[in-house]
This record gives C-alpha cells, structure tokens and sequence, in this order.
C-alpha cells in the first residue's frame, strides 16, 4: 500500500494547546464548578474547560472532579461494565516503535503468526471462558493487509461451541486506506481503533524511527479514512508516558472534536493506556513522562466530564487494586481474563511472554472480574445489540440521551450476563450475579419494558440465547 498525505494537515495545534495549559492555570472554584455542572448537564467541553480541569490541582478541588466523573457515569452509563479479551493475531511487524516488544528490531521477541487452525483453538478456549466480545490485534506487516484482517474476522465469527460464539470484533491495526477499510468492514466489524500514540509531533518522531508508522499524518488521518470508507464505529487513544499527559489528554479531545466537526459523529470509544515494561525494551522501565497513579486517576476522570457519550477503557495492563478504584470514574469497558501471548489462551506456554507486546498487572480470570464487579454493584454485560441492529455512530449519538442506558443498555446486560451465569459461571459468581440482577430489576420502573425483560430472562433460563432489545 503506498502511503499518501499530500493535502493534510495536522489538527492537533500544539501551540494552542500549550498556551490553554499555561492561561488556565490556578482556576477558581467557581470555575471548576461552572465546567463540571456544564458536563453533568451532558455537554462534551471545550479545551479551555478541560485545560481548567486539568490545572485544578488543588486536592480539594480534584477530589470534587472524581465526584463529577462518578455522578456523570452513573447518569450516562448507570453500573454497566462492558467486558473484552484482546486476541492478539501476530506480532510480526516492520516498524521500529522505540517503546515497542515487537518493534522490528528487537531481536528478544518470539515472532508468530496464527494460523487459521490455531486462530480457530483460541477463539473457541475464548468462548469456553464465556466471552462475546473480541478486540484482535494485529502488528504491521505485508502478510497482515486488509484481506487478511478481514479473512481472520470472518473466520471468528463462523466459529459456534456449545451456547457460546463472538458477536462482536472489534480492530486494532495499522492505518489502511478507503479501500482497505471498506474491504475489512464487509467482514462485519464492529470498532476500528487507531492510537495516535503521542500526539506530539517531535516526540512523535523520535519515538518512530523507521517503518509507516513514522509518517505522523498518514496515521492521524487514518480514521478519516475509516469513516469515509463506512466505518462509523472508531476508537481513538493516547499511550501515556510518551509525553505530557496533560498535553495528550488535550489532544484526545481535539481529535474528538475534529472528528464531530468532519463526520458529525466522536470517537465511539477513547483509551489512555500507560506505558508498561516490555521484553527487550529498556525505554519501558523508564518512561521518559511517568504518570503517577494520582495523575492516571485525575486523566480518566476529566476525560470522562470532557466527552460525556464516549466509552472509556481501562485495560488490564493496571494493577488491580487500581483498576477497582478507576472503574467509578466513568469506566464503561474494561478486559478481563486477558492473555497477551500469541496462542496462549488454547495452551500453556511458559515462554509467552517472548510472544508478548508488553507485561499484564491484571492477571484475574474472566469469572473472578465478574464477581468482583457485582460485589461491588456493577452489572457486567457482553451486549452488541447496538451495533448489531445499527446504533452506531451518527444514529448512536442520536440514542445517547437520557433514558438510553434504561431503554437499552441494561436490559441487554442483564439478558447477556444471565446467558453467562446460565453458561460458563462458577458457583460463587452466580450466586453473585442473580443478586446483582436482583439489585437492577429492582431498579428499574414497573412499565412494558421490564415486563418484556422479565419474559427474555425466562426465555434464557428455559435454554434460548441472543436475545437483545
């Protein structure tokens, strides 16, 4: 594929961003207050609201931002925690990513590629954990082009065991273009996530020496490209530690914006995953900007009250005991039960993290996630009812008003975390989770909605499956 960027332009301005960091700096309380109220009110902010968010540094003030985050996912999102596993498909690539395990020139890292048979063992080890919902990863190469995602897609989804399939797919690769994209959609993805990485264009430089992912604006425009090609369903994200990540945060936003003003639709996701040690990659266990836990806290909770309508991802490169205490700032999705390694979900490989892009905090089982998420009152759920019946992008946003969680997001959670309960659970978890569906029933007003969820729990309890609003 030849790489094109005559014609664009950055629209990430640097300079501005900088300069609302520095003007907005010491914010008054009232401020502070003004801009989350306008957040609660549901209205994604402006970088200057942002860059005060970010400057109120002051304890007392912060702590009222993480209460903002909280109350704003909980009128958005209610307790729905949407659940994934990352499918890594091959870690062969031809860029030289300084902060990379499978940068091209790193000599340490067992390279693999699935086949279609071994693709098809550990879609079905997946589906024997209870999973529905698949981000497949793919590094940049010649053999991983836009046929070969979209055959790896199509394989997954033909694939049934038992009660159990994957009913969504999701993609993290590499740019493509409109061809390219229009190709990998007809497999039936769902989100195609492209990370920036940093924003900054010189850091940006030095990070990426060689290969495509050196050309800075053939990799910011690629959703452009997505979204041109019919793919309205995209994630954006930053990985933090590269540069500031006050800084990054801004940039997440104008690229939302950007997106909003170009498409009329955000990202449907954004991610903020921090730099973590990686096999043969000296730079990871120094980051050149270190984000602290309290930082890392404070970025997810802004990013929350700064684009209100789109999903957060936490992922299980964080630890536990932080992941538990970020979830309440406006988390909507989360990985569980993850394995990073090329092939290791379907077999035990003492050496895979030779075959691993960087190293996991989060090491719980999918089951375990589950129990812990309803013991601390959320409902898990593995919908793709949206997406499936086209809630995506432009008409998502047209649903994301008040009422949209009740109408459609918890009982779809409700009906697909039974399916899991029913399926896959162990003992303890159920016993947690029909409290929890318990807990959200009881929640819910007595009206023709419910009556009819009432009807699909018993529908799956007597053995049906996939059954959605």
């Amino acid at each position: 594929m030849k790489i094109n960027t005559t014609g664009l332009a950055s629209f990430i301005p640097e300079e501005e961003i900088f300069q609302w960091l520095e003007t907005t700096k010491n914010p008054s309380a009232e401020r502070v207050r003004e801009i989350i109220q306008k957040s609660l009110n549901k209205n994604r902010l402006d970088p200057e609201e942002m860059a005060v968010l970010i400057n109120a540094e002051d304890p007392a003030l912060a702590e009222e931002i993480f209460e903002g985050a909280r109350e704003l996912k909980q009128r958005i999102y209610g307790n729905r925690i949407v659940l994934f596993a990352p499918l890594y498909i091959g870690n062969e690539c031809i860029n030289n990513c300084q902060y990379c395990g499978f940068r091209c020139t790193n000599k340490e890292v067992s390279r693999k590629t699935l086949t279609m048979p071994e693709l098809d063992r550990e879609v079905e080890a997946l589906v024997d954990r209870g999973h529905k919902r698949l981000i497949m990863v793919y590094g940049e190469h010649p053999k991983y082009d836009a046929q070969f995602i979209h055959d790896t897609v199509k394989e997954v989804y033909g694939i049934k065991k038992g009660n159990g399939e994957i009913r969504r797919v999701n993609i993290n690769a590499a740019p493509l273009d409109v061809e390219g994209f229009k190709l990998v959609k007809s497999a039936g993805i769902g989100t195609y996530q492209i990370f920036q990485e940093t924003y900054h264009q010189q850091t940006y430089k030095e990070m990426h020496p060689s290969g495509p992912k050196s050309d800075y604006l053939w990799r910011l425009h690629g959703l452009d490209r997505a979204q041109q090609a019919g793919i309205d369903d995209i994630g954006i994200g930053a990985l933090m530690g590269l540069f500031d990540w006050r800084f990054e945060t801004m940039a997440l936003l104008y690229h939302t914006i950007h997106l909003e003003e170009e498409f009329k639709v955000g990202p449907h996701t954004i991610s903020f995953p921090r730099i973590e040690p990686a096999i043969g990659t000296d730079l990871c266990d120094r980051p050149p900007y270190e984000v602290s836990d309290y930082d890392f806290k404070r970025l997810v909770a802004i990013l929350r009250l700064a684009v209100p309508y789109t999903g957060l991802i936490l992922t299980c490169r964080e630890s536990v005991e932080l992941r538990n205490e970020i979830i309440q700032f406006g988390v909507s999705q989360i990985d569980a039960g993850s394995n990073i390694g090329i092939g290791a979900y379907s077999q035990e490989d003492e050496e895979s993290y030779k075959k691993s892009q960087f190293v996991l905090n989060d090491g719980r089982s999918l089951d375990q996630v589950i129990r812990e998420l309803c013991e601390a009152d959320f409902i898990p759920s593995f919908c793709t009812g949206c997406y499936r019946l086209g809630r995506t992008g432009e008409h998502f946003m047209e649903f994301a008003i008040p009422g949209f969680v009740k109408r459609f997001c918890t009982p779809n959670a409700v009906l697909t975390f039974l399916e899991y309960m029913e399926d896959y659970s162990s003992p303890e978890t159920r016993v947690a989770g029909m409290k929890q569906i318990e807990r959200e029933l009881e929640r819910m007003p007595e009206d023709d909605k419910k009556a009819t969820l009432l009807e699909r729990i018993e529908q799956i309890k007597n053995g049906d499956r996939d059954l959605y609003f």
